[in-house]
């Protein structure tokens, strides 16, 4: 490869100040939140400022037979941003720009390197948000929440990314530009929306996003309830759910977690909590009120021992303070730690995560949870130090075994992360190899070289050949990593 002809070339489409091939500058861009496997570094990085710079971009690309791959903010955390082939990386940055907002129809058109948060701050005052609101929303972009189907703790009932995107510009592996969807809550023919919400940037790039935008509740009620163990916790869980409440939100939080945050910031969690769930309502006043009691009888019933409700504005946001700065406090506890990503049924909660714990005290780890109890949305933190031998090792194995245990309840290996490469060798245990066979061929469709974002989300003939008896700890290898679908 010419790198120093493919930089001209690229600079000239979108300026030479705007493309990176320094190794050193290049380093920036070796992995996204995934951080302890996997690391690979793009041979360049373009930074386009429109559709049309994409399109050429991606057209050069297929002329050269290059990979290539969309990064937005790199806060993903199953290695999906990574250029593990090496190829162009197409930083969506600077186009972060909010297009258009249309409060009577409820839409907002916006660029895919818009921050997630920017969105609502912009709406707010006229009494809109957009709703999905992963942990990361203050950082990462709209076009990396559509690539994951990113979740967060409002998804239980506002539903995750998917079912706020309404249409998407796209640019496809050929340098095509087409649109999908529209403005409209329902589109006739496939659903092609829906289709490329969560491709992990295996189908193309979005360049231009449209949303949904919702009315701002006309009131909110926050609760914070402590029990003595997680078991009682998980009960209430079930429970509140079964009674048909649905909370806007409805997260758990495990005595790693507790201690942890109240030594950093002081929430006041109850001394003997083993377990808190934040439970937040929304809707009329008058019927998260008598939501709010019902809670609170299904609390007593299960042994609460202490019921906090949020008086104010500021001790909400305290209390939302300690469930978003969760992870954040873990760093103080542990030299790293290994964040997973699985799904189980609600009422499966007890028995997992008595089993997590056990996985916990075979390997000698601590692994803290906090998660999206609500929707059985697990996010176990696996405690460890690389720099001892073999603990790393160790730690991916853990993660392993409890994506076999979500997947032995009937869950699932990801539920806002995504597959990237962290997980692609546990997909053949979720599907069939006809399923497999289907999803390749729907890649190909959009994708006939395999040169966009090329090994993630699905995996090669090989893997799902040999997956499954025990996990393998994926190798980025430049040379024969590739494999066309």
């Amino acid at each position: 490869m010419d790198k120093r002809r493919i930089g001209e070339e690229l600079a000239a489409i979108v300026g030479r100040e705007w493309v990176i091939s320094d190794p050193d500058e290049l380093t920036v861009y070796e992995c996204d939140g995934m951080t302890y496997q996997g690391k690979a570094l793009p041979d360049v990085v373009v930074l386009p400022d429109s559709t049309e710079q994409v399109a050429e971009v991606v057209r050069f690309c297929d002329r050269e037979q290059l990979p290539f791959l969309p990064r937005g903010a790199g806060t993903g955390l199953s290695g999906g941003a990574i250029a593990i082939q090496g190829g162009v990386i197409v930083g969506l940055n600077r186009m972060n720009g909010i297009l258009e907002i249309d409060l009577a129809n409820q839409r907002a058109v916006v660029e895919p390197g818009l921050v997630n948060l920017t969105l609502t701050q912009a709406v707010v005052d006229r009494g809109y948000y957009f709703a999905p609101d992963p942990a990361s929303q203050a950082v990462s972009s709209i076009g990396g929440n559509v690539a994951e189907n990113s979740g967060g703790p409002h998804c239980l009932k506002y539903g995750t990314t998917a079912m706020h995107i309404l249409g998407l510009e796209l640019v496809l592996a050929s340098g095509e530009i087409v649109q999908v969807g529209g403005k409209t809550l329902d589109c006739p023919g496939y659903d092609l929306t829906g289709l490329f919400v969560g491709s992990e940037g295996t189908l193309g790039i979005a360049t231009k996003v449209t949303v949904r935008l919702l009315r701002q509740a006309d009131a909110v009620k926050t609760l914070l309830a402590s029990f003595r163990t997680i078991d009682a916790a998980s009960e209430v869980v079930s429970e509140i759910i079964a009674t048909g409440i649905i909370p806007s939100a409805l997260e758990m939080m495990d005595r790693h977690i507790i201690k942890a945050l109240e030594a950093w910031l002081h929430i006041g969690y109850h001394e003997g909590a083993g377990a808190v769930l934040l439970i937040e309502l929304d809707g009329p006043a008058a019927e998260i009120e008598a939501q709010a009691k019902g809670i609170e009888r299904i609390c007593a019933q299960h042994d609460v021992l202490d019921l906090r409700i949020a008086k104010d504005e500021q001790e909400r946001t305290l209390l939302w303070r300690g469930r978003k700065g969760a992870v954040a406090a873990v760093g103080r506890i542990t030299h790293e730690f290994y964040l997973q990503d699985g799904v189980i049924p609600r009422t499966k909660l007890p028995q997992v995560l008595r089993e997590v714990e056990a996985i916990a005290e075979r390997n000698s780890f601590v692994i803290a949870n906090v998660f999206h109890a609500g929707d059985g949305n697990l996010h176990p933190l696996i405690c460890f130090d690389s720099r001892r031998e073999g603990e790393l090792q160790k730690a991916i194995a853990a993660g392993a075994e409890i994506m076999r245990l979500c997947l032995s309840v009937g869950g699932s290996i990801t539920g806002e992360h995504g597959i990237g490469m962290e997980k692609i060798d546990f997909v053949p245990l979720m599907y069939s190899p006809d399923d497999l066979e289907a999803m390749r061929r729907v890649r190909v469709a959009f994708d006939p070289s395999s040169r966009c974002n090329p090994g993630k989300l699905l995996p090669t003939t090989k893997s799902c050949s040999e997956a499954n008896v025990a996990y393998r700890p994926h190798r980025v290898e430049r040379e024969g990593l590739a494999q066309r679908y």
